[in-house]
């Protein structure tokens, strides 16, 4: 189950078809979707969270809490809007690619990929863009 919250202005147009896709994403990587809420933020809710939980005084687009028991993906995905926006204009792409970037990105950890190395994070931009491409296709 896939849940929408939102603490800013923004909210999604459909959510059916993202939740949709989400449990697509996971059921392609051989998992089985639990509990995942989506939390869409501002920049200071979000370095909120990040200085509280990680002691990190920094802004992030994402940060994700994995609550996933073996196969079954689970967790909190918290996305500053703000970062996303910010991204999108700083890498040249439309507002809605980032924001299922960065919405793909949170439940590909959760399936178990990685992005602490070059090798890792260039395999996670792999399939990003793969994940990507599956909202465009009819679920």
């Amino acid at each position: 189950m896939v849940i929408f919250n939102y603490e800013t202005d923004f909210q999604l147009e459909n959510e059916q078809q993202y939740e949709d896709w989400i449990d697509a994403i996971i059921e392609s990587e051989g998992k089985e979707a639990g509990e995942i809420n989506y939390i869409f933020c501002d920049d200071a809710y979000l370095h909120n969270i990040n200085m509280q939980y990680l002691n990190h005084d920094t802004l992030t687009d994402i940060i994700s809490f994995d609550y996933c028991i073996g196969d079954l993906i689970s967790g909190d995905i918290f996305i500053s809007m703000e970062r996303v926006e910010e991204n999108a204009k700083e890498y040249e792409v439309s507002l809605q690619n980032e924001l299922l970037r960065v919405m793909a990105h949170g439940v590909l950890h959760y399936c178990g990929y990685k992005d602490k190395t070059d090798k890792e994070a260039e395999l996670m931009s792999i399939k990003e863009q793969e994940k990507i491409n599956m909202f465009h296709v009819e679920q």
